[in-house]
């Protein structure tokens, strides 16, 4: 769809925050400005972290491209205080944003839904001794996943291989988060999938399929080498990646996320069984980043996906 630079007004790309992928933001944001400037938007950059909300309003700002990422800026704060200056953003409103921050009420809500997700457990602050945590992979079995529900990017994560590592991992997850969430491995191909839309207008872009080295898609891995390989097509079957592409638009769908998202999941080798792990409401827009990747697969521009998403800007209510 052909979109006018100009009908979207004066824009403002929130960058930068307060959250632990400040890093990462500022270099989606610069991404997304550069892009949307080359297009002839008038975009400029804005970092809350530097500057009251407030003086969008004053500025006269028309809509606002969210490039953070985590807490303040992904999980419904920034789009409540933008909803009561009735300045419209991308991305999702605040109750789809502020459950898809949390990994535990995401998972929660796509089981009640019957979306599979891996078993998990969660250590709330008082029961992160050691007696609690050594009976975790009692329950969930080893390797497992031990991490910070609300932030993103790899962060505070760690794969535990022996009952003797748990007690580190869980002190590094606690460090971001008052509870720590443990969640069952699912040994197989790593996947992620973005959307774009809303509603019964969603629709999931290519499939990407992650290789990193020794399965370590890390903090590193993600921003800042080139081993970890992103397959797009997939390689999967077509059957295959149809059936994942589905139950990413119902996770979507469930959680009421519009805009643009990007669910993650892991498909078992054993059974070809995929598993929901979670859904990013404000995904990266850097170099390295999926979204644009899968969108260019489909045979759209980074320059025209940034005018896409800076187009669907709307306001809850």
């Amino acid at each position: 769809m052909n979109i006018d630079p100009k009908s979207l007004g004066k824009v403002a790309v929130l960058m930068g925050g307060s959250s632990a992928e400040r890093e990462i933001s500022l270099m989606s944001g610069r991404g997304v400005l550069a892009a949307l400037q080359s297009q002839g938007v008038d975009a400029h950059g804005f970092d809350p972290a530097q500057r009251e909300l407030a003086e969008l309003k004053h500025e006269g700002f028309a809509r606002c491209f969210i490039a953070l990422h985590g807490r303040h800026g992904e999980d419904g704060t920034v789009q409540g205080a933008l909803e009561l200056l009735r300045i419209p953003y991308t991305g999702s409103g605040v109750m789809a944003s502020a459950i898809a921050i949390d990994k535990v009420m995401t998972k929660r809500l796509w089981q009640a839904v019957g979306l599979p997700t891996p078993k998990y457990v969660t250590l709330p602050r008082d029961a992160q001794g050691r007696e609690r945590v050594r009976t975790v992979p009692d329950e969930l079995g080893l390797p497992l996943i031990v991490k910070p529900p609300h932030e993103g990017s790899s962060i505070g994560v760690t794969k535990v291989k022996g009952y003797s590592d748990m007690q580190d991992a869980v002190a590094l997850a606690a460090k971001h988060d008052d509870v720590v969430l443990c969640e069952e491995f699912i040994e197989g191909d790593e996947l992620t999938c973005p959307v774009l839309g809303e509603g019964d207008n969603a629709r999931a872009l290519p499939v990407i399929r992650i290789v990193a080295p020794e399965g370590a898609y890390d903090y590193q891995n993600k921003y800042f080498t080139d081993v970890t390989q992103y397959l797009v097509p997939s390689g999967l079957p077509e059957a295959e990646e149809r059936e994942i592409q589905r139950i990413v638009v119902e996770a979507y769908r469930a959680l009421g996320c519009r805009g643009w998202g990007r669910a993650d999941l892991m498909v078992r080798a054993t059974d070809r069984k995929p598993y929901l792990l979670e859904m990013n409401t404000s995904p990266g827009m850097t170099s390295h980043s999926l979204v644009p990747m899968s969108a260019k697969a489909a045979g759209m521009s980074y320059e025209q996906l940034c005018v896409h998403i800076a187009a669907s800007a709307a306001l809850d209510s």
